[in-house]
C-alpha cells in the first residue's frame, strides 16, 4: 500500500515539475530555442525517475514531449508538427527521454538492490559474529569445567589421599601414647610400628609439599613470572643432577646415559633442567614394568640447539593424546584411558616441564620409542649465543 501510494505521488509531481518547467521556460519567450528546452525536459526526466523510479519517468517523458510540441515547435500552439525535421525531433526526444528514464531508475534500484545487499551481508555477518563468539564463550565454559573437573580430581585424589593417611597414622600414635582403646582392645603399638606410620606421616608430608610446589611452579609459568638463573653449564652435569635425585625411585630398573662427546656447554638454569629430566625420568618409572631399561640420550641437534630424550618401555601413548599430556592435571592413564594402571601423580610434571622448556625458547614433544613401543619424551635446549660470557672448554 505504502509502495502504491508512493508511485502515485510520483506521477502527480512528475507533471507538476514538467508543467512548472513549461511555463518557466516559456516566460523567456524568443530567448530560449528548442535545443535548451530539449535538454531541460531531459534533465527533469532524470531527476524523476532517479527520485520516484521508471513508471513516473515514463510519464514525465510524455508529458514533456507534448509541452514540447505545443509550446515550442512550430506550429506553436497546437499539436500539429508541419516541419518533418521536427518528427525527428520530437521523437528522438520521447525515445531519448523515455530511455533515459528508465536507465536512471534502473540504475537506482540496482543501487538499492547493492545497499540492501550489503546490510543484508552485514546482518548476517553480525549474526555470525554473534554465533561464533557463543560458540566461543560455549568452548571456554566447557574447557573451563573441564579444568575444574580435572583440578577437582586432582584435589581429591592428591589431597584427600595423603592427608587421610596423616590423620590415620597420627590419630593412632595418639590414642596409643593417650591409652585410649579401640572397642574392647587397648592401642599398643611396637616401636617398628611407630616408625611405619611416623613414615608414612614424613612421605605423605612430602607428597603433599610436592603437589603444593607443583601448583605454585604452574602458577609462576602461567603468569610469565619465571625467572630462569641461566649459567653455563653442561648436560653431564645436569643428567648427573637428575638421576642423584632420582636414585631412590630407579632402583627397580636399568639406567642407560647416553651423551655425544665433545658436546657444547649451554647457557640454562641447571636446576630448571635437571627438574625436567628428574620428571620424565619419574613418569617413565611409573609408566614401565619394573626390571626393564630407561634411556637418556643427548645429541647436538643443529647449529644452536642440543636434543635431549627420556626413553621408556612402557605402554606408550596414544598418538591423538600425545599432545594432551602436556596439559595440567592431565593424566594418559586416566583420562585418557590407555590402561588399567593408575600410577600416582598430579599430572602437573609434564606441563611444568614444558613451560621450563620454553621458557628457555626449547621445544618438547612425544615420539615413540625403539621398535615403536614404549614412551620417548624429547626436548632442546640452547647451546648459546657466541657473544655471550663463555667459559673456556666444557666446564661452567
Amino acid at each position: 500500500m505504502l509502495k502504491k501510494h508512493k508511485q502515485l505521488l510520483g506521477y502527480g509531481v512528475a507533471v507538476v515539475i514538467i508543467c512548472a518547467a513549461t511555463v518557466i521556460l516559456k516566460s523567456f519567450g524568443a530567448h530560449v530555442n528548442s535545443t535548451t528546452v530539449a535538454l531541460t525536459f531531459l534533465l527533469l526526466v532524470l531527476f524523476v525517475a532517479t527520485a520516484w523510479g521508471p513508471r513516473p519517468a515514463v510519464l514525465a517523458s510524455v508529458v514533456a514531449a507534448a509541452s514540447f510540441n505545443y509550446f515550442f515547435l512550430p506550429p506553436v500552439g497546437t499539436f500539429t508538427i508541419s516541419d518533418p525535421h521536427n518528427w525527428v525531433a520530437i521523437i528522438a526526444f520521447l525515445l531519448t527521454a523515455v530511455t533515459v528514464g528508465q536507465l536512471s531508475a534502473h540504475a537506482k534500484q540496482r543501487t538499492e538492490e547493492a545497499e540492501h545487499g550489503k546490510q543484508e551481508i552485514e546482518r548476517l555477518y553480525e549474526e555470525l559474529r554473534d554465533a561464533f563468539n557463543r560458540a566461543s564463550h560455549a568452548e571456554a565454559l566447557r574447557e573451563s569445567e573441564k579444568l575444574k573437573s580435572a583440578l577437582l580430581d586432582a584435589v581429591t585424589h592428591d589431597l584427600r589421599t595423603p592427608l587421610t593417611s596423616i590423620k590415620a597414622s597420627i590419630t593412632t600414635l595418639l590414642d596409643e601414647v593417650r591409652g585410649r582403646t579401640d572397642g574392647n582392645q587397648l592401642v599398643a603399638l611396637d616401636n617398628e610400628s611407630k616408625i611405619e606410620m611416623m613414615e608414612v606421616i614424613d612421605e605423605e608430608s612430602d607428597r603433599l609439599n610436592r603437589f603444593i610446589g607443583g601448583l605454585i611452579e604452574l602458577a609462576r609459568i602461567e603468569a610469565g613470572e619465571m625467572h630462569l638463573r641461566r649459567r653455563w653449564g653442561t648436560v653431564d652435569e645436569i643428567t648427573s643432577a637428575a638421576l642423584q635425585r632420582a636414585e631412590s625411585i630407579t632402583r627397580g630398573h636399568e639406567v642407560r646415559v647416553n651423551i655425544e662427546r665433545d658436546l657444547p656447554v649451554v647457557r640454562v638454569d641447571e636446576r630448571a633442567v635437571s627438574e625436567v629430566v628428574y620428571t620424565l625420568v619419574d613418569n617413565a618409572v611409573k609408566y614401565s614394568p619394573a626390571g626393564t631399561t630407561i634411556r637418556i640420550n643427548a645429541q647436538r641437534h643443529d647449529e644452536r640447539t642440543i636434543k635431549m630424550s627420556v626413553e621408556d618401555c612402557g605402554a606408550g601413548i596414544a598418538t591423538d593424546l600425545r599432545e594432551r599430556v602436556f596439559d595440567k592435571f592431565f593424566r594418559a592413564t586416566r583420562d585418557g584411558d590407555i590402561s588399567t594402571h593408575r600410577p600416582s601423580g598430579t599430572g602437573m610434571g609434564l606441563a611444568i616441564a614444558k613451560g621450563i622448556v620454553e621458557a628457555h625458547q626449547g621445544k618438547i614433544w612425544i615420539e615413540s620409542g625403539a621398535g615403536e613401543k614404549g614412551t620417548k619424551v624429547v626436548f632442546t635446549l640452547p647451546i648459546g649465543d657466541d657473544d655471550d660470557d663463555k667459559p673456556n672448554g666444557n666446564a661452567p
